[in-house]
């Protein structure tokens, strides 16, 4: 293994009443992963904190958050050329949600208003025959179930970028680019009960955007599959 660290960069928090309970994004991510494969440090750049140089580490997460890319904040824009700088470096990168919002944006694709609403829940993720061969899905079955939480998405991949998987509400849900920079939609740190209070505090949204918040909440359920994505892209921080 990599004895460099692996940085997580928090570009937002959860709401107080959930992070007292449950921790904050960081922590989120750090339950998944294996302690033994090293060390993890964390970033705020949306608090105001410097990114560091990229090559002191063996791979980058980057998290989701409550803002949106589209806002194009400085905090956010200077991380996006930050990114740019990953990708080139060739260091593994994992961009969640916001984070694989950024790196789309960071990489010339596009960002916005998913056409088709917020996608809320436990939803069914399809890979495509490129998604099938690539490395961070090793051994992932060709569909198989995540957690949605998002109001944007990828409307346009970077040029040269790879689509690996979708959704029936979002084509980009995964897309890799460069050698080693993915970004998935969906959240593998997310479990179902933190997924259920995201759920219950947007549910006049949901409503008003015409679901069926209770059928949301029946259906939602733990994603294994989803989950082991953080090791494996541990395992290729090597």
């Amino acid at each position: 293994m990599s004895k460099k660290p692996i940085l997580i960069v928090k570009a937002g928090g959860t709401y107080p009443d959930m992070a007292a309970r449950y921790g904050d994004f960081e922590d989120w991510f750090i339950a998944r992963m294996d302690w033994s494969a090293g060390t993890v440090e964390t970033v705020s750049p949306f608090s105001g904190a410097p990114l560091p140089p990229v090559a002191s580490y063996g791979g980058i997460i980057i998290t989701g958050s409550h803002d949106m890319v589209t806002e194009k904040q400085p905090w956010s824009e200077k991380a996006a050329d930050w990114v740019k700088q990953v990708v080139e470096a060739e260091i593994p990168l994992l961009g969640v949600c916001y984070g694989h919002q950024l790196l789309a944006h960071a990489m010339g694709g596009v960002v916005g208003d998913n056409p088709k609403g917020k996608e809320f829940g436990t939803v069914s993720i399809r890979l495509n025959p490129d998604g099938c061969e690539d490395r961070l899905f090793d051994g992932t079955p060709e569909t198989f179930v995540a957690q949605a939480c998002h109001s944007q998405s990828v409307l346009q991949l970077p040029a040269g970028a790879t689509l690996l998987a979708s959704s029936e509400l979002d084509p980009h849900h995964a897309f890799i680019v460069g050698r080693r920079a993915w970004g998935v939609q969906f959240h593998p740190e997310f479990d179902g009960q933190m997924l259920r209070l995201y759920i219950q505090r947007f549910a006049n949204d949901l409503v008003a955007q015409g679901l069926d918040v209770d059928r949301l909440l029946a259906d939602i359920r733990e994603t294994p599959q989803s989950e082991r994505l953080l090791r494996r892209f541990q395992r290729l921080c090597t």
